[in-house]
């Protein structure tokens, strides 16, 4: 025992002298965080745990760095076999000090890429990683297809081109991996809630059985250099059998979780977004309407330049523009301490902020001819602004995408609130101000706003009917990052809970909600 704790203290100490010779950028860039020493421990414990007691133990980190999961593989076996214990590691920097320090205890290390290595004819009965996190848009094109077709052959599985690269590690490890073999995997808990996981999902539930995934608090980060929620994810190369169930834990530690539930693979099948478990049921078949029967619901514009587009009105009156290119538009919701926003006589919102989007559709040449003012502001920003990606694919690289004001808008993001529970806030508008993309902009569907316009006083109504969303729907929908950061998307806050909405409209139209929007003869246009 004393020698492991010496060998362990050594590892940390090479870790730690081995990442301060790379910034964080350049590790952020590769995926690069190291696995903490006391969650090493509990996952091989638990690895361990899942393996007859008589099976000698093949061990296998594609991603190795300095070893954590070998060290606590060490401390953690006990009187066990260890017939093969191999790693890969694609950095020199850490492979090789690496190889130096586990030399002496039978730790096979290959300084190679673990996704153009051929897997092996006798697998590996346990496979525990925390594999590279290395974002889609750090892969090159080509890589991205090379990856795409490996994963294919080993899996059937054909990974979306937005997947990361720890996706690709997951699939490729099929290959790897001996019959009734163990897999446990560190990795973003994100898969369980965006498009790009879907497969990943689906291999899970067809091609092994999953048999627990456990969910770190998102507030509580694993890795002091990575703002992502971790989770990690058990599954056995087995065909899953009729009726199995998965166990869901969440918060406290992977060995000591404050949640558990079981949840059957069928629900799983049925439910895209597996972060509402274990905190919550899965969601209701029942609901027959959603948000987007009543909404449609598109983010607020990205200007292209936040600074260099939104100006107060003192810096316009400052420059002497011509207001009538301006049109209000709301400050980040963190300058927004009301729920109601007011409006003055002209329609601009009554908040400490008072901002202005530069919106013209004049010609530079005609800009030039009639406000000289303006061409020189638009001078400014030629060299820098003009260039941007957003702005240099636009006819006028100062034109910004249209919106029109509505007064149903939302939060993008945001962390759960003491007081209330929900991450989100809607807020009710009479102003004529737009959003920027901070924001999500609700617009009543032609049906609704017939009913609007009959009943105004249905505004307020249908804001309060919004804010009775409950936190678990909208947590259940959207997903969350490290540090307990909420986010949700138009699509996925389309799919909210709305039955009592419709209700709502039912009574206070005469029945108007009830009826189809086709039948009323009016078309469902998302505003420009």
């Amino acid at each position: 025992m004393q020698e492991h704790v010496h060998r362990e203290a050594r590892r940390l100490s090479l870790q730690k002298s081995l990442d301060s010779c790379k910034t964080s950028l350049e590790r952020n860039k590769l995926g690069q965080f190291a696995t903490p020493a006391m969650l090493a421990r509990e996952i091989l414990s638990y690895g361990l745990s899942l393996l007859p007691e008589e099976q000698a133990v093949r061990f296998l980190d594609p991603a190795i760095g300095t070893g954590s999961f070998f060290s606590a593989l060490h401390e953690t076996i006990g009187s066990r076999q260890l017939s093969v214990a191999d790693g890969f590691e694609v950095d020199r920097h850490y492979g090789i000090p690496a190889q130096e320090l586990w030399a002496e205890y039978g730790l096979k290390i290959q300084l190679s890429d673990f996704t153009r290595a051929k897997p092996p004819v006798d697998g590996y009965n346990l496979l525990i990683c925390n594999p590279p996190y290395v974002r889609h848009h750090h892969l090159e094109k080509n890589e991205k297809q090379l990856l795409q077709a490996k994963s294919m052959a080993a899996t059937g599985i054909k990974l979306s081109g937005l997947s990361g690269l720890y996706c690709h590690f997951l699939a490729l490890s099929h290959s790897w991996m001996s019959a009734g073999g163990v897999a446990g995997w560190l990795i973003p808990g994100e898969f369980m809630d965006v498009n790009y996981g879907r497969e990943i999902k689906r291999y899970l539930l067809e091609n092994v059985t999953l048999l627990r995934i456990h969910r770190f608090d998102p507030v509580n980060v694993q890795f002091d250099d990575a703002l992502v929620s971790s989770a990690v994810v058990w599954f056995k190369k087995s065909t899953p059998p009729a009726g199995h169930v998965v166990e869901f834990t969440y918060g406290g530690t992977h060995a000591s979780p404050a949640i558990s539930r079981h949840i059957s693979i069928g629900e799983l099948s049925s439910d895209t977004k597996w972060t509402r478990f274990p905190k919550y049921e899965a969601k209701a078949v029942a609901e027959t309407q959603i948000l987007s029967d009543f909404f449609d619901i598109r983010r607020g514009i990205a200007t292209g330049n936040n600074d260099f587009f939104i100006l107060s009105r003192e810096k316009i009156e400052d420059l002497q523009l011509p207001m009538e290119y301006f049109q209000p538009i709301l400050p980040s919701p963190r300058y927004v301490d009301v729920d109601e926003i007011r409006a003055d006589e002209q329609g601009n919102p009554l908040l400490t902020q008072s901002l202005f989007l530069l919106d013209c559709s004049l010609t530079e040449q005609e800009v030039q001819a009639r406000y000289p003012s303006l061409w020189r502001y638009l001078e400014s920003g030629r060299e820098k602004v003009a260039s941007g990606y957003l702005c240099k694919s636009r006819r006028l690289w100062y034109l910004q995408e249209k919106r029109q004001s509505t007064p149903f808008i939302c939060t993008y993001m945001g962390r759960e609130n003491l007081r209330t529970n929900h991450p989100l806030r809607f807020l009710l508008n009479y102003s004529r101000a737009i959003a920027a993309n901070t924001y999500l902009m609700l617009y009543p569907k032609p049906f609704v706003a017939r009913c609007i316009t009959e009943c105004p006083e249905l505004i307020k109504t249908l804001w309060r009917a919004l804010n009775e969303i409950s936190a678990e729907s909208l947590i259940g929908e959207g997903r969350v990052y490290g540090g307990g950061l909420h986010k949700i998307e138009p699509g996925e806050m389309a799919n909210l809970p709305a039955n009592h909405i419709g209700k709502l409209l039912a009574v206070h139209s005469g029945g108007c909600a009830n009826i189809l929007p086709a039948d009323l003869g009016l078309s469902f246009i998302t505003p420009a």
